[in-house]
Parts: structure tokens; sequence; C-alpha cells
């Protein structure tokens, strides 16, 4: 196991706010996780995608290794980055929840840091969001 892991999450909506679904691409571990949760806006998705990840990271290499591993988070949200690396304000009170519990997340680490990429570049992740709102269309359409 490395001391550095390489984390892609991306979230989005059908709608805004609307059906939505996270998706997470642990590239260092091959690993990837995408979900349906429920209807949100798209920056609550993205918000909820960066925790899921770092709470299955933390579940996978376990509460001591958590310590010694530095985390690379890539998002393709431009305005969730600024936020998280304070060059954006956060004015609405959901968000700033959101932004508290990564933060407290991320203390489990030994550093968590945050980039954004072009979308063309996180393809996995945003494939994981797709197939998590089309598996739930798809079910909504059998019941």
């Amino acid at each position: 196991m490395q001391d550095e892991i390489i984390m892609y999450t991306d979230g989005g909506s059908r709608g805004n706010p609307g059906p939505s679904g996270i998706g997470v691409y642990i590239k260092t571990l091959d690993k990837k996780f995408g979900e349906y949760i429920g209807e949100k806006t798209n920056n609550e998705a993205e918000y909820e995608a960066l925790i899921f990840g770092l709470k299955k990271l933390k579940s996978i290499i376990g509460k001591a290794k958590s310590k010694q591993t530095e985390i690379k988070c890539f998002l393709d949200s431009e305005l969730i980055v600024k936020q998280l690396n304070h060059k954006y304000k956060l004015k609405e009170k959901r968000i700033q929840r959101y932004f508290i519990e990564i933060w407290n997340l991320a203390l489990d680490f030994k550093k968590v840091s945050y980039s954004h990429i072009p979308r063309e570049e996180n393809k996995i992740a945003d494939g994981m969001v797709n197939e998590a709102l089309d598996a739930r269309e798809k079910q909504g359409k059998l019941l």
C-alpha cells in the first residue's frame, strides 16, 4: 500500500435539484463506486461524492494507515475545489455543513488536497454517476 492515494470523485443530478448520483474512482487501488443518493442539487451531489470517497478510503485502508496516507482528490467542479481550498466563501448553510464534514474527515489522513480537472479527465467517476442514475431510472420504470 502506498503512502499516497489518487481519488477522482463526481456528483451529478438530472435536474437541479433532481435525481442524483455519486461516482468515486480510487485510481491507486483500482476501485470504483457509484450510488444513487436521492433528490439533490449538482453541488450537493459533488460534495456527497467526496464525503463518500473519504469515508470509503478510511474503511478500506484502516484508521492507522489513514494517518500515514496523503489523499489527492480530483474533481471536475471548479466551484467545490475553490470552496475547499478557501478561495470562495461558503454562504449557504447546507454547503457549510458539507464543508465541515469534509474538514473533519480530512483530519483522519496525513494530508488531503483538492484539485480541479477538466471533465474529460474525470470520465470514470462520471461514468459511475451515470450508471447509478441509469440503474435507478430503469428500476423506476419496472415498479
